[in-house]
């Protein structure tokens, strides 16, 4: 079979020529404030400019580059979701400049490390993130510009930065000819892993090989305007920007001349707010990060009258949405269509699940994409359909260069087999003889106790059938008797009372029963990241008895 001829852009190239088929529909939308296209492209522009009359942009030809180098300078963006988010990120690109993603949850130590793994020339942030920053400044070498977004938090600005306003206010909107000129899809599109489980990563994506795999875009531009004067898509990523689910759905909904629309209060998850910014703003697609998004918002739509007539797509991943919870809004939304998305910043997209009301299925089971791939323990052949072994989740066709700066990381993670190259982020799973694919999850939280290896999430989905479980993450701990024992950290719904046993039992009616946890261990709050996804280092502690 000869693979389809396929034609890769580069971001601000495609979203210029979407900003030039539709210059006076709305772009953005935040607390009641509108950008039109024409606008939006301005503003990016002007942010570019002053990187570029900065010095700062392209350092080395991409192709004169190791699969684990930048060419790029770096822009850190530390900040909550609003419209200098995406605009400091476009504006970056255009300047030829990678921008980085920074978790405003960090902490000073963690802060440090992002910034100097990525070698950030420019840091743009809130003020209320300041006090952090001024933390870690005088650490990095060299030390990085900073622009600093006024919020309601009134701190002053630090000692030798600049207000975003101003930067804009004092750049014009002209890029040189040669420079938009250069745009290419080899320059890199660059996303930080959430570091859950392990230090984070810079994920080095080509932008054409990005644009293709993780938001499935790979047509002439000349088709991405045409087709732009026809979308209704108005969008609301509720998730922070700073993780890649959220961005991805922002861009994706740009790419095709949508509309993009943050809720009034980024900086938590108000569901109230996150309805009531749909309604009013009549809202087509919602996105969210699984069940730590889904139980506030369906008790919002249980406590509060919203009219959502006109929402038609609720878009999940990084975390997994339960039957339960799935189920609940399809009930409460008529029409509605979930789509459940499987991927990650190493493979982007690569299987899906769309359920509408009425419909059964395996909470575990997507139609796998067409480069998803299953390799063997070993990663040294590709399982066929029907193999009953499971095996390493890969993608093939276009995957990401490597990560920043870690040659051996790259290796490990994006292996090649017989001439391809496949990426592999560290889910298991298997392939079913029809073609679909079974999650079985992430080899880096998996318990192996007894000689058996059991995966947490699917722990995790078990007991969650139980009516009181509000929310659980499941680690293993030391034991003598089994080498690690599973242990489930459980938040139970307010008001609940239920027993161990009961947990137990209502989990073994959907797992063999050497999967069920040991111990049960009650929180009031299980913590997860702002993006929904478990903190199992935080759950581990627990476990053991460890400070959190």
């Amino acid at each position: 079979m000869v693979a389809p001829v396929t034609t890769q852009l580069s971001i601000p190239a495609a979203l210029e020529a979407v900003a030039a088929a539709v210059p006076d529909r709305d772009c953005f939308v935040f607390r009641g404030r509108r950008w039109s296209w024409r606008s939006f492209d301005e503003r990016t522009r002007r942010f570019g400019r002053h990187l570029v009359d900065a010095g700062l942009g392209l350092r080395r030809r991409p192709e004169d580059c190791a699969n684990w180098e930048s060419p790029h300078d770096h822009v850190a963006l530390y900040l909550h979701n609003g419209n200098e988010y995406v605009e400091a990120m476009i504006g970056s690109y255009k300047a030829r400049c990678a921008p980085i993603n920074i978790n405003y949850r960090y902490v000073a130590e963690e802060l440090r490390y992002v910034l100097r793994d990525a070698g950030a020339a420019v840091v743009v942030v809130h003020s209320t993130f300041t006090p952090v920053l001024a933390e870690v400044l005088d650490d990095l070498e060299p030390r990085p510009a900073v622009i600093q977004v006024a919020d309601d938090s009134g701190l002053p600005l630090l000692e030798g930065a600049q207000w975003y306003e101003d930067v804009l206010a004092a750049s014009p909107p002209e890029l040189p000819d040669e420079l938009v000129a250069s745009w290419t899809p080899d320059d890199l599109y660059i996303i930080y892993t959430g570091g859950t489980t392990g230090m984070p990563k810079g994920v080095l994506w080509r932008q054409g090989d990005f644009l293709e795999a993780a938001l499935g875009v790979a047509k002439p531009v000349e088709e991405l305007a045409a087709a732009a004067p026809r979308s209704s898509l108005r969008t609301l990523p509720s998730a922070p920007f700073m993780h890649g689910a959220a961005h991805w759905n922002a861009l994706s909904a740009w790419l095709g001349g949508g509309t993009v629309i943050v809720q009034d209060h980024p900086s938590r998850l108000d569901a109230h707010d996150v309805w009531s910014v749909c309604e009013r703003e009549r809202v087509t697609a919602l996105q969210i990060v699984g069940d730590a998004f889904a139980r506030p918002l369906l008790e919002a739509l249980d406590a509060g009258h919203y009219d959502l007539s006109t929402l038609r797509f609720l878009l999940t991943g990084g975390a997994v949405l339960s039957p339960l919870n799935k189920a609940a809004f399809l009930e409460k939304l008529p029409g509605l269509t979930v789509v459940d998305v499987l991927g990650s910043s190493e493979s982007g997209r690569q299987a899906v699940r769309n359920v509408k009301s009425g419909a059964q299925g395996d909470a575990a089971t997507f139609q796998a994409g067409p480069h998803a791939r299953v390799l063997d323990d070993f990663m040294e052949q590709v399982l066929e359909p029907g193999d009953e072994r499971s095996g390493w989740l890969g993608q093939a066709g276009a995957v990401p260069r490597g990560y920043l700066g870690d040659e051996a990381k790259t290796a490990r993670t994006f292996p090649t087999i017989d001439g391809v190259r496949y990426a592999v982020a560290g889910d298991r799973a298997r392939l079913l003889a029809d073609g679909s694919l079974e999650l079985l999850g992430r080899d880096s939280v998996t318990i192996n106790s007894g000689g058996e290896k059991i995966f947490a999430e699917e722990v995790e989905q078990a007991l969650k059938t139980h009516p009181g479980v509000d929310d659980v993450i499941v680690v293993g701990r030391p034991s003598e008797r089994w080498g690690n024992e599973v242990v489930a950290v459980v938040q139970l719904r307010a008001g609940a009372s239920t027993s161990d046993d009961e947990l137990i039992e209502a989990a073994g009616e959907h797992i063999a029963r050497y999967k069920l946890p040991k111990a049960i261990l009650r929180v009031e709050v299980v913590k997860r990241s702002p993006s929904g996804k478990a903190d199992y280092r935080w759950a581990k502690q627990v476990a053991t008895g460890a400070t959190p």
